[in-house]
Parts: structure tokens; sequence; C-alpha cells
């Protein structure tokens, strides 16, 4: 059996030879804990650097659970009350939780925005800490809950969402429950073409393929996915749609475009 420095170490050589992470810029604490667990602590530059951080740990032999507390460094530093009004207004706003109890607030202060308390069988509490978004209650379904995790990546400044919400009655998950979240939060980002974008998941990879406007909707949309939990792989094999000539819609098919 492994000692837990040698553990450490083996952890933090794969993390070195990872691509998709810079060491020399961000900050990875690594933690054995009992029974063979490891806790990752520290900030990365990007949600696809956290979830390759806490694979490439997950994949290390001797290694039971990884226990994510990594944080994404923001593009703004609005502040928690600014990310708590966010969170709300995006919960309150989703048609699907429009008859839930939600409430928000900053952790360690009694007071409360968005209440609506008495909700359906969808029941979502948001603290903020340092912007740090934690979920808890409870949501009908497995597409729900990673739903209300992806709202909550949607606030400017935050940094990690920390989802505790139980599934009520408990569902099984796989591949077709990580497709329909996926279809699900494209179909929601407004600058997001959802409808030209095919998502096939595969042992929680996802390839998508289609075509997007210009680059900055092809960042958004694969960021979008890899904010999906339980989703391990990206692969991005969007096009570019081509150059049009005036007034020619970039999207024929999307609904309401003449």
């Amino acid at each position: 059996m492994q000692t837990q420095t040698s553990l450490v170490k083996h952890v933090r050589a794969v993390l070195e030879r990872e691509p998709r992470l810079n060491l020399h810029r961000a900050t990875i604490g690594i933690s054995e804990m009992e029974n063979d667990q490891l806790l990752l602590q520290g900030e990365v530059a990007s949600i696809e650097a956290k979830r390759a951080a806490v694979e490439c740990a997950r994949a290390v032999p001797g290694v039971r659970r990884v226990v994510d507390r990594l944080t994404v460094q923001p593009t703004s530093s609005p502040g928690d009350g600014a990310i708590r009004d966010s969170v709300a207004h995006h919960l309150l706003e989703e048609p699907v939780f429009a008859r839930a109890a939600i409430s928000c607030r900053i952790e360690g202060d009694s007071k409360e925005i968005a209440q609506r308390i008495d909700g359906d069988e969808n029941a979502i509490d948001a603290t903020v800490a340092d912007g740090v978004v934690t979920l808890r209650g409870h949501v009908l379904s497995l597409s729900h809950s990673r739903l209300a995790t992806v709202l909550a990546w949607w606030a400017p400044g935050c940094r990690d969402v920390i989802n505790c919400l139980e599934i009520k009655p408990p569902e099984d998950d796989n591949d077709d429950e990580i497709t329909d979240a996926i279809r699900l939060v494209l179909d929601k980002d407004p600058l997001v073409h959802g409808d030209q974008i095919r998502a096939q998941v595969r042992n929680r990879e996802v390839m998508l393929r289609g075509m997007v406007g210009n680059q900055e909707e092809r960042r958004m949309a694969t960021q979008d996915v890899w904010y999906v939990e339980g989703v391990r792989n990206v692969i991005d094999e969007l096009e570019i749609y081509p150059a049009r000539t005036p007034g020619e819609p970039m999207f024929s098919t999307r609904p309401g475009v003449e």
C-alpha cells in the first residue's frame, strides 16, 4: 500500500503532466485523508482545468475518492452580495423552478432574498461564501439538480458550486441523464444556438458537433458542457458557421428567425 507521501507525490506528478493544467499559474494543494481519499484545494484558471485535475487525481491507482474543493479564477469580483443576487435571479426566472421554494443568502447573514416559501417538490437554498455557491434542498430529478448547478455557475464572479441537493425520488445516473442535462442547459443559454449543437455522451465523455456563429459562442457552448456535473471530458468538434451575405440568417432552422 502506498504511503501518504508517495500517493500525494504520484498525484502531483500526474497533474504536472496534464496539458490543461499549468501548475506554475495554478495553486493546487493535495492532502490525503482517511481511507485513501484525496482533498484537492486551491485555484485554477478555468472550469476545464478544475474538471481535468479531479479526473487525473481520480485515475491514480490507490485513490478511492477525490474531494473537489478547487475554485476557478473569476473574470470579475463583484462580491458575494452581487453573486447572491445573480443566483437568485437565475433561479427565480427559470421556468423549471417556477413553483419551487427558493431562498438565497450570504453565509452567516440572516438576511434572505428571493424567498418563495411555498413550493412544489423542488426546494433550493443557495448560500454564498467568498464566491463559492452551495446548493442545498431537494429537487425532482438529476436534470433539475444539474440545471440548478449551471445556473449558479452563470453568476458573474462565481468561483465554485457545491451541489448538496437531494434527488427525490432517487434516480440512477447514466450517460442518457447527462445528455438530457446538456440539452437542457444549451437550450437555456441565450447566448448559444443550442438547436444547432449535438451532444453525444459515452462513459461521461461528451462529443460536441454542429455549427456555431463564432469562436466566442464555441467557447461558451463548451464551457456550458463543462459546467454540467458528471462530465469527465469534452471533445469539441464544433464548426464556425460560414461567412454570410448581408441580411442572410445565420441559423435558418432556428424557430422564429425570418
